[in-house]
């Protein structure tokens, strides 16, 4: 493969839709190969801009304006790292010759829980909770009959489990149809599912492209509101548990095709393995990926893209442990004792121009060489450090 440098004739060039704390590190590793990096939002600042050659500012589900940014920067390839994208610029942009990773349909069904699950379940006959979609709050009483209590009711479309609860009872039903209209994305139709009593979850890091497909160590995680709070790596299951992820995790990225890293999300319990949901890039949960191998989900996700081998090495355990910010300011002072930053451990603060409510601002890892559940605890333990 040849190598070039950036802002050339003859650059390499990737443009990435969507620029947050996941969306840096994609750009950083990138650069690390000499490849030109253009990194567009619907805000100023954002944190991959902040390390990008170039950065654009526009209406990410305005068609026209995705469209004319390509156009213009005319990149090798096009990295959606956000859902909420003008879909249709995409399949405009790939019948216009543009690569699309992993490919326009593939972020098609993924960006829309409706599409991801038909896909999943019926499509790929893959191990599910129950669900139905529902329209109007007649529809959702309807169908909690169908799915039983407790249940999960969620947006169709939504990022960051922005729209996400739990209804316990009858009673929670208008209170969580409130919740999923409330949320950012589109809430015109929702999911209701059948809440399945795991053990744990944990997100299947699942990299590939013509060289082969990895599978990097199972990832557990706990999550608050729908949004992550900390994540361990390797997660402990049985074997037979497993390898039953990476059939899933191998039948859903094959089913979607292309070449990148996916966050395949899974509910395990007992020996039993169920599919949730399906991100075609890089997953929050996966930033404990930067402290625990050679190669993190960043690394892997443009090695994929790029078409290099996905070869890595496993350091040993660790933890991360996510910083929500509880001021809201124009001017955000993310302040940690340094005691935080250590041989096995330290801070990464992303950067953001604002911070508000609740708004991930940083994240701790911790590294343990034996045990995650040390890691685990190391982590809580160091977020417990930072504040703003």
């Amino acid at each position: 493969m040849q190598f070039t440098a950036p802002l050339k004739s003859n650059s390499t060039k990737i443009l990435l839709l969507g620029s947050g704390e996941l969306g840096k590190e994609v750009i950083i590793e990138a650069q690390r190969l000499g490849i030109e990096t253009v990194a567009v939002d619907s805000y100023a600042n954002a944190p991959a801009h902040l390390v990008a050659n170039k950065h654009y500012v526009i209406n990410m589900k305005n068609e026209n304006e995705v469209l004319d940014v390509i156009r213009k920067e005319n990149p090798d390839y096009v990295l959606p790292e956000i859902e909420a994208i003008s879909i249709s610029a995409l399949f405009k942009a790939e019948e216009e010759g543009f690569h699309i990773i992993p490919n326009a349909e593939a972020v098609n069904k993924t960006m829309n829980r409706k599409n991801i699950r038909v896909f999943a379940c019926e499509d790929l006959k893959l191990p599910a909770s129950k669900y139905e979609f529902v329209t109007t709050i007649d529809g959702l009483k309807k169908a909690s009959e169908n799915i039983g209590f407790p249940c999960v009711i969620k947006p169709v479309m939504s990022s960051s489990g922005h729209g996400q609860s739990v209804a316990k009872t009858v009673n929670d039903l208008e209170k969580s149809w409130e919740i999923a209209k409330e949320a950012r994305g589109d809430a015109s139709e929702l999911i209701i599912e059948e809440f399945i009593s795991f053990d744990y979850e944990i997100t299947l890091l699942t990299a590939r492209n013509e060289t082969g497909t990895t599978f990097c160590e199972p990832i557990g995680h706990i999550q608050k509101d729908g949004d992550y709070v900390f994540s361990w790596q390797p997660m402990k299951m049985s074997e037979i548990a497993k390898q039953k992820s990476i059939d899933v995790a191998q039948k859903i990225t094959d089913g979607l095709g292309g070449r990148g890293l996916f966050g395949v999300e899974l509910f395990v319990k007992g020996d039993e393995v169920y599919f949730s949901e399906v991100s075609p890039r890089p997953h929050d949960t996966g930033m404990v990926t930067m402290i625990t191998q050679s190669q993190s989900e960043f690394a892997l996700h443009v090695r994929a893209v790029l078409g290099l081998p996905l070869d890595y090495i496993d350091y040993g355990c660790g933890a991360s442990a996510a910083y929500k910010a509880k001021n809201d300011t124009f001017t955000p002072i993310i302040e940690s004792d340094p005691s935080i930053f250590t041989k096995n451990s330290y801070l990464r603060v992303f950067g953001k121009p604002q911070s508000h409510m609740g708004r991930r601002m940083a994240v701790a890892l911790a590294f343990d060489k034996n045990d995650s559940e040390i890691a685990l605890e190391n982590a809580k333990e160091l977020i417990k450090k930072v504040y703003d």
